[in-house]
C-alpha cells in the first residue's frame, strides 16, 4: 500500500488548507500514472511541535503506481511549488505539503526515508490513515495501527472534519 499524506496550514493559491488539500488530491488523480485508491476525511490539528501557527487540514489517501519512491516524491513536490510553496525552514506554515508516508512494505534510510520516520508519532496521520486502512501494520516498525494511536502523546489536538471526494475522470 503507498500512502500519501496531505496537508496545509496557509491559504494560497487554491483559496483555503481546505480547498488545497481538495486541489492536491485532484491533482493525483489527474495524473495518468498514479490512481487513488482511497481518501480519508478531513482532518483540522494543531502544530506539531506545538506553534502559534494556524492549524493544520491533514487527510491521507492510498494510491497505486509504478512510478519509483524517488519519482514519485518528484511530482509530489512539483504539485508544492505549484500551489506557491516555499520551502523554508522544518516545520514552517505552508500552503501545501506533501508526503509519502509509505510505499509498500519499503524500508529505506536513503531519500526518500520510508516510511516516513514521524508518521507514528502523529494523531494528524494515523487517525486518518485510520478510516481508510485500519488493517495496516508499520512495516519497520511491525506495529499494527491500532497500536500505533494507542502510543501517540494525549497532548495532540486533533478533529475530524468534512469527507474529501475523489473526483471522477471521464
Amino acid at each position: 500500500m503507498i500512502i500519501i499524506g496531505l496537508g496545509a496550514n496557509l491559504p494560497g493559491k487554491y483559496g483555503t488548507p481546505e480547498l488545497a488539500v481538495q486541489a492536491a488530491l485532484d491533482g493525483l488523480n489527474e495524473d495518468p500514472d498514479i490512481d487513488v485508491l482511497s481518501v480519508s476525511s478531513i482532518w483540522h490539528s494543531a502544530p506539531v511541535p506545538a506553534s502559534d501557527q494556524p492549524w493544520y487540514a491533514n487527510a491521507v489517501c492510498t494510491v497505486s503506481t509504478n512510478l519509483p519512491p524517488g519519482e514519485l516524491l518528484a511530482r509530489l513536490k512539483k504539485m508544492e511549488a505549484g500551489a506557491g510553496r516555499e520551502v523554508r525552514e522544518r516545520n514552517a506554515a505552508r500552503v501545501l505539503d506533501l508526503d509519502i508516508l509509505a510505499y509498500n512494505n519499503v524500508i529505506s534510510m536513503e531519500p526518500p526515508v520510508l516510511p516516513h520516520p514521524r508518521m507514528h508519532e502523529r494523531a494528524f496521520v494515523l487517525l486518518p490513515l485510520k478510516e481508510i486502512a485500519p488493517d495496516w501494520v508499520h512495516p519497520a516498525l511491525e506495529c499494527p495501527l491500532p497500536e500505533l494511536i494507542e502510543a501517540l502523546p494525549q497532548d495532540q489536538e486533533i478533529r475530524r472534519g468534512e469527507k474529501l471526494m475523489i473526483q471522477t475522470l471521464i
